[in-house]
């Protein structure tokens, strides 16, 4: 069963999200508060494969959710809902751990489409490839079976977003690649957002990877255009 935790103070909201994805499929536990959403992730071991959080609630506010759940999960999907249309919010929500965010008010269909689209993802970090095992590029090995990533030999804690991009540009190695087709590639051609998401993303990848985030080696950009992933080679 697809089990997704929502946490959302507004009682009308959060009936409207729990009603639309029941009605997609999913088997919905529902919190009005941070707190609840914490011990609730507590109790069910963590045993969900989406979280929807509203940013802005009384006492624990969704960015401290977030944050504490990615801690314990890598792997879990995490969306953010948020009234405010600033690009702040949004950056803070994607560079603590978030996958994608959907600004209030919001459509039945644009709600189940970002939410199938991140649970889709969720499902291909335990899908093992057959064809081939590892992908090699200076420092760094990833391992497509347990989809983990090592540099110089050493674990790297990556989301699964994180992940794919990361494989996506292994896979095209000193390839420029222009921010829709990254977009496309992670994300689906359906999805409703904009392309900052995919620059917020390379940021935090950067700060993972890169000796030095700032004046970056692995991950080069091409200014007007996209990402380039130099292999060194």
């Amino acid at each position: 069963m697809k089990r997704i935790l929502i946490c959302e103070d507004e009682d009308t909201i959060r009936e409207f999200v729990v009603i639309n994805l029941k009605r997609a499929g999913y088997d919905v536990v529902d919190v009005s508060c941070g707190e609840d959403a914490l011990k609730t992730f507590e109790a069910e071991h963590g045993n969900f494969d989406i979280v929807l959080l509203d940013i802005m609630m009384p006492g624990i506010d969704g960015f401290t959710v977030c944050k504490k759940i990615r801690e314990k999960s890598s792997t879990i999907g995490i969306i953010m809902l948020t009234a405010r249309t600033q690009e702040m919010d949004k950056v803070s929500g994607l560079m603590i751990g978030a996958d994608d965010y959907i600004t209030k008010p919001f459509s039945p269909s644009e709600l189940t489409a970002r939410v199938d689209a991140i649970y889709r993802r969720v499902c291909m970090s335990f899908i093992k490839s057959e064809k081939q095992s590892v992908i090699e590029s200076g420092p760094f090995v990833l391992n497509l079976k347990s989809r983990t990533v090592t540099k110089d030999g050493n674990p790297i804690e990556l989301t699964q977003v994180e992940y794919q991009i990361l494989e996506f540009f292994m896979n095209n190695k000193n390839t420029a690649l222009d921010r829709a087709s990254i977009l496309n590639h992670i994300w689906g051609e359906s999805y409703y957002g904009d392309d900052k998401i995919v620059d917020v993303n390379i940021r935090r990848i950067r700060m993972k990877i890169e000796e030095e985030p700032s004046n970056p080696k692995y991950i080069i950009t091409i200014w007007g255009y996209g990402y380039k992933w130099n292999d060194g080679q």
